[in-house]
């Protein structure tokens, strides 16, 4: 069992890694290196002897196309939904029900970070609410206990953030929601 100083200690590493990283990740250099996708042919995922490769679009044509963002895989997605670029395809089987929520979720509202502004449409037009609702997170407000631990061992939010999605070294992406503001209209608390 850790003592209490140990686990102020770890806590410390970790919230001192993630901001070093964050502050990596913002140099405008490395976001110009890294929006220039390798070929599909470089990548080492794809087999370049393989004469259907050529059908395929590459990486760097598609995605340059699309608004920038300096981390994760260069393209901020979000903006790209809401700027009618991009629309995902909303389900594979045709009798799939499509449900998409338009209101805000309060999180970490004790804390002394500012408030994380969960937006569920954007997750709901990417995701069916099952992808996470109830194994992930429980549908109850104030019935998840969520951690930033937990989080960046790929858990809870990190299932997806960090892997697919903007990673967490971001953390202003989160916890985008001073905590002197009022709460915005429609906004739901969640814990």
């Amino acid at each position: 069992m850790r003592s209490g100083r140990e686990t102020r200690r770890q806590r410390y590493y970790l919230w001192l890694l993630l901001a070093l990283a964050a502050l990596v990740t913002q140099t405008p250099i490395a976001a110009e290196v890294a929006r220039r996708w390798l070929p599909l042919a470089k990548d080492g995922i794809h087999d370049p002897k393989n004469p259907a490769l050529r059908l395929l679009q590459e990486p760097g044509e598609a995605l340059s196309r699309l608004p920038a963002d300096p981390v994760g895989n260069q393209v901020n997605w979000t903006a790209a939904l809401d700027e009618g670029r991009i629309n995902p395809r909303t389900n594979i089987r045709a009798q799939t029900r499509i449900r998409t929520l338009d209101s805000d979720i309060l999180l970490n509202l004790r804390g002394g970070t500012p408030i994380v502004r969960f937006p569920h449409r954007q997750h709901t037009v990417w995701l069916d609410c099952s992808n996470c609702h109830e194994h992930l997170f429980k549908s109850k407000a104030g019935a998840n206990k969520l951690s930033m631990q937990l989080i960046l061992q790929g858990e809870q939010c990190g299932v997806c953030h960090g892997a697919v999605s903007f990673p967490l070294t971001q953390c202003g992406r989160c916890h985008n929601t001073p905590r002197k503001q009022p709460l915005p209209a429609g906004a739901v608390p969640g814990s």
